[in-house]
């Protein structure tokens, strides 16, 4: 017969009596202990009584099975207090005889009987569970070797399950701390136990070891020093031991990793729960952002093959002005000029361009023209533009709750803001039925309206508006549809980013009209490329094509004083 304890992932224990010797373990409900988690294989171990002893054995799940925190395959005799970890959950077999007086003990020291409960007690990180199954050892980093990245782990898990321990015994109440006082309180809580221990050998960084353990409780773990390098512009974690960044515009693989699967669904959790969103088996999904506005995009197994995944696009802490654009080579300050006119003057605007071209910047700094006496309403999927304007709604999308109820679309808010006596309406992106809503708003009075779409050209943005349209469900005819589009838009904006990581406007745009079934277009700027640099960069200039646009003409017909010399064929901006 076999006793074991078995505590789940939020600290609840309960005791399980095998009357055989052979104890399986796995998500079926054919295993005498089941437990429930996506990494949770249907026959994930076995804990088995053998005449020397009690043993456990993995029986190959992809997630694995740990005594002590590492990762075994076959393990035993167990002693008392050994903790196996499967997917979150920690198991003892309590009836195990004590050791021998000289038998070593080889395992790093196991977790006091009261972690449940405090793990409990304390939400500390509601997303991140101190067991060892939350961490395995990473690959080994350049700069340090295996053995001190084993004793690291190691004792980073030690510390971790001490720091509960204290927080449980002094009584915090962390859910009435704001996360700066969380941060501070718990930091000098870390300190008191690393200053105390006696276990850290001396080649360990103790300030490496409070960082660490810091981030992983109250942050997003190793992601805390990405997103604080600013050369950082995009954050790609494959699986846990796989990160990918982009560093002034090229890829590169990342020595920094998290130490589990587990711990990548911690950080996940901890994006979205302040949001009201969530991530689990039923909704793989979803799309967030962080406090500074930067996107996130995640998913998890069963949809992602290779474990759980994290795209996070980040945003500037120092929000990018036109003169910034035009130092990068983005635009030039005619061009500049031009837009801001079109703007103030209100044009309604889209803006096309490839995935990660920046579009979203440029909305952004387009919107920023808009002048502080109208009234904005912004409608995104996740809140990503920065406006100052003080006459100012931001609106966001919400997707259905666990019971598929309570879903809010981009349309619906779309919609909602025509009741909201709005001047000028910016939606983040266009991607479906939506797309019909905003046109007829830009038709209805509402000039200066701005959006974003996915499109390589100004051209194919029109084909992809139609296709949008289209999904709106009514049964228009096409060409009632490209009239309302020649009504309503008047500029695109193309937004391009090319190999070398940088991006420019390649287009700007103007919608001159319908002939016959066709709009016309009339390109006003262009970028032409000329190669590339020997850094590898993009060669190019942008030019005027000599086009006047005819939204300029009605400008001067109004009385108004514009430069028109700026659009001078050929002339090299």
């Amino acid at each position: 017969m076999l006793n074991i304890a078995v505590t789940t992932p939020k600290g609840n224990t309960s005791q399980i009596e095998c009357t055989i010797d052979n104890c399986s373990i796995g998500k079926s409900d054919e295993n005498l202990i089941a437990l429930q988690g996506w990494t949770v294989a249907k026959r994930h171990a076995s804990i088995q009584r053998k005449p020397d002893g009690v043993y456990v054995e993995d029986l190959g799940s992809s997630s694995g099975t740990e005594v002590n925190g590492r990762k075994i395959s076959l393990h035993g005799p167990l002693k008392p207090g050994d903790k196996i970890a499967i997917a979150g959950y920690t198991l003892e077999v309590l009836d195990l005889e004590l050791p021998a007086a000289d038998s070593p003990v080889s395992a790093p020291q196991a977790a006091p009987a009261s972690m449940a409960s405090a793990a409990a007690a304390v939400p500390l990180a509601p997303t991140f569970q101190p067991t060892p199954a939350t961490v395995s050892a990473p690959p080994p980093a350049p700069t340090m070797s295996d053995e001190t990245r084993a004793s690291m782990t190691r004792h980073l898990k030690r510390i971790h399950q001490l720091l509960i321990k204290q927080m449980d015994l002094r009584r915090m109440d962390v859910s009435r701390q704001s996360e700066d006082e969380l941060r501070t309180n718990t930091r000098v809580l870390l300190e008191e136990i690393v200053l105390k221990d006696k276990e850290l050998p001396p080649e360990i960084d103790r300030q490496r070891i409070i960082k660490q353990v810091l981030d992983e409780v109250v942050g997003l773990g190793p992601l805390e020093d990405l997103l604080a390098d600013e050369a950082v512009t995009e954050i790609m974690v494959n699986r846990f031991d796989e990160i990918f960044i982009e560093r002034l515009g090229k890829l590169t693989k990342s020595d920094i990793t998290f130490t589990s699967d587990l711990a990548v669904v911690g950080a996940i959790e901890r994006i979205v729960a302040p949001l009201g969103r969530r991530i689990d088996e039923s909704s793989p999904m979803v799309d967030a952002r962080l406090k500074d506005g930067s996107r996130v995009n995640a998913v998890i197994p069963p949809l992602a093959l290779k474990g759980a995944n994290i795209t996070i696009r980040k945003f500037s802490k120092k929000k990018l002005q036109g003169e910034d654009m035009v130092r990068f080579g983005s635009m030039t300050h005619e061009m500049l000029g031009f837009m801001k006119t079109v703007v103030e003057q209100k044009a309604n605007m889209i803006i096309s361009g490839g995935t990660g071209s920046g579009k979203t910047t440029l909305l952004n700094l387009l919107a920023s023209f808009i002048p502080p006496d109208e009234r904005i309403i912004t409608v995104e999927d996740a809140a990503e533009l920065q406006l100052a304007q003080p006459n100012l709604i931001g609106l966001e999308s919400r997707p259905a709750n666990a019971e598929g109820k309570g879903m809010v679309a981009i349309r619906d808010l779309v919609k909602n803001t025509l009741r909201m006596r709005p001047d000028r309406i910016v939606v983040g992106e266009c991607r479906g039925g939506e797309a019909l809503d905003m046109l007829t708003a830009m038709n209805t009075g509402h000039d200066g309206s701005l959006t974003t779409a996915h499109a390589n050209t100004p051209r194919d943005c029109l084909a992809r508006l139609e296709v949008m349209v289209m999904m709106s469900g009514l049964d228009l005819p096409v060409r009632a549809i490209r009239e309302q589009i020649a009504s309503a838009i008047r500029f695109f904006i193309q937004q391009s980013r090319f190999s070398c990581g940088s991006r420019k406007i390649t287009h700007i745009t103007e919608v001159t009209g319908m002939e016959g079934e066709v709009i016309s277009l009339q390109d006003i700027f262009l970028f032409k490329q000329q190669g590339f640099g020997a850094d590898g960069k993009v060669k190019g200039k942008h030019v005027a094509t000599g086009a006047i646009p005819d939204f300029y003409q009605d400008l001067k017909n109004r009385g108004m004083d514009v430069d028109l010399s700026v659009f001078q064929a050929g002339r090299v901006l």
